[in-house]
């Protein structure tokens, strides 16, 4: 009996398939390894051996931990970075952009410590918060220079100044229990006085309410 022929349209569809489930297991294994406070040293071991496939198999999908670090992070925020980023499109004032931004990152955090590990531990060696995270903050850096709002002379320290703080907060709000609810908002409002912002108007601009997030299709 002929063996039944395949439409190659759909052979090559399968394979489409048969991919992109191999590629959505390796990043659920990085995930649970990142996402453990000891995951800050993975190797591709780890995430062979979690993921059940061979190292053949790793390199089909990704070049190495860099690559796989930055396809994790980008997986893991994409769509919270776009709802975020769409809500905070509609405030005028740059100051308020920076400032529910990051207290959207730090709550989530709060909320999520599987998550909050991720973002610290590929962070730790890698681009903080990701490439696309770290370009929006450039961005709204720049508009907060450009608007006047923040009176500094310097993008990149701006952005430093607007990341590294935000990750620095991230990793002791998942390691310690002692601080209050409103440790978010100390943190915008210190940050935008370090941006050149009245210490009286940062602490009023980062204890406003947050704005219901927007979907990402919005």
């Amino acid at each position: 009996m002929a063996r039944k022929q395949i439409d190659p349209e759909r052979r090559a569809e399968i394979g489409r398939q048969r991919r992109a489930q191999t590629r959505a297991k390796i990043l659920a294994a990085a995930f649970e390894i990142f996402g453990d406070e000891n995951g800050l040293f993975a190797r591709i071991e780890d995430v062979v051996a979690k993921a059940g496939i061979t190292r053949a198999t790793f390199y089909n999908h990704f070049t190495g931990m860099a690559e796989l670090r930055e396809a994790l992070i980008h997986e893991v925020t994409h769509d919270f970075l776009v709802s975020v980023t769409n809500t905070i499109a509609r405030m005028p004032d740059p100051r308020d952009r920076a400032a529910v931004a990051l207290r959207c990152f730090l709550h989530r955090a709060r909320q999520d410590k599987r998550w909050a590990w991720s973002m610290l531990n590929i962070s730790a060696s890698g681009v903080t918060f990701g490439s696309e995270t770290y370009r929006q903050a450039e961005q709204t850096v720049t508009e907060g220079i450009e608007a006047g709002a923040f009176p500094i002379t310097s993008i990149d320290l701006g952005r430093d100044i607007l990341l590294g703080s935000s990750l620095a907060a991230l990793a002791s709000m998942i390691r310690l229990d002692n601080l209050p609810d409103d440790y978010p908002e100390a943190i915008a409002g210190s940050i935008l006085v370090a941006l050149g912002v009245p210490q009286d108007e940062a602490h009023q601009i980062a204890h406003q309410p947050i704005p219901e997030l927007l979907a990402p299709q919005d």
